[in-house]
């Protein structure tokens, strides 16, 4: 049996039917993971990762109920700090942040990353842990030729119009967690960011069609709007998903993420081949309107 066939069986057993059909794939050594879910905002913060005083947000009680259900720690903090400490303990990072990441000032008053933490993140991620962007992790405010975080993301956020229903394209169908929307394309209302800067090694997994969106930052081509990459011996992976609650609580989305989580924690094998310059050639055509 081929070894993703093995890794498909070992989910399905340990974790039900229904659980394996929602994306989620475990480890074929049974190992309990862990991942670290990071929701500073040093911008707008997003009422997905709002606490109201300790309690956690609503994405973090979503994040850790899936991890819970599929067998995974999920450890939430707004504290830049955890990143000067012990990561190896951690098998992936999810990021749901807001500005640049070392900024002092933060809208919910909580500790930045040190420039030695975000570096220790960083080595973190290139010697092979998994990182997983959801929705404004590429909102940080920083030119990808002279920051590394978004170099490492592989695209950077311009701005966003006015939450519209619209469609992304399926473009790698054998993704983990993708076969579960079961149609070509997914359409929802929400918030969609537009983006620049896309990294030339993306191997994008769905793609934003703007044809027939409202707002002058629309107007230009496909571009990329989920994608995975390699960063050294990593595996980064990003989806503009997740403004909404409702967003969050889609079965389609859920298998994307979750799908998105299991590739990065390494538990599935899949090669994200470069695919940008075939499937979305246009993507770094920025309008004026799109840019800052």
């Amino acid at each position: 049996m081929k070894r993703r066939e093995l890794l498909i069986t070992g989910g399905a057993a340990l974790l039900g039917l229904s659980t394996f059909r929602l994306g989620w794939t475990a480890p074929a050594d049974k190992k309990k993971q862990k991942l670290l879910y990071f929701t500073r905002s040093a911008g707008y913060e997003h009422s997905a990762i709002k606490r109201n005083g300790n309690a956690p947000s609503f994405s973090d009680k979503l994040l850790t109920a899936w991890g819970k259900d599929a067998g995974f720690d999920v450890v939430c903090t707004k504290d830049g700090g955890v990143f000067d400490g012990d990561l190896d303990q951690y098998d992936a990072f999810a990021f749901y942040t807001t500005g640049v990441l070392t900024n002092p000032k933060s809208t919910d008053n909580t500790p930045p990353m040190t420039a030695a933490g975000k570096q220790k993140f960083l080595d973190a991620i290139a010697g092979g842990k998994g990182f997983v962007g959801f929705h404004s992790a590429t909102d940080s405010f920083h030119s990808a030729l002279i920051d590394p975080y978004i170099r490492m993301i592989g695209a950077e956020f311009v701005i966003h119009g006015s939450q519209q229903k619209a469609t992304a394209s399926v473009i790698s169908p054998d993704f983990p967690g993708i076969a579960a929307i079961g149609a070509k394309e997914l359409t929802l209302l929400e918030e969609w960011y537009t983006m620049k800067r896309f990294a030339k090694d993306l191997h994008v997994i769905l793609r934003m069609e703007t044809k027939g969106m409202t707002g002058p930052m629309y107007q230009r081509p496909p571009y990329p709007a989920t994608w995975a990459r390699k960063n050294g011996s990593g595996r980064v992976f990003y989806t503009s998903f997740g403004h909404r609650e409702d967003i969050w609580e889609n079965p389609k989305v859920k298998s994307i993420m979750l799908g998105g989580l299991a590739w990065a924690m390494g538990n599935v094998a899949f090669d994200p081949k470069p695919n940008i310059d075939q499937v979305a050639p246009g993507a770094n055509e920025v309008p004026e309107a799109a840019k800052k």
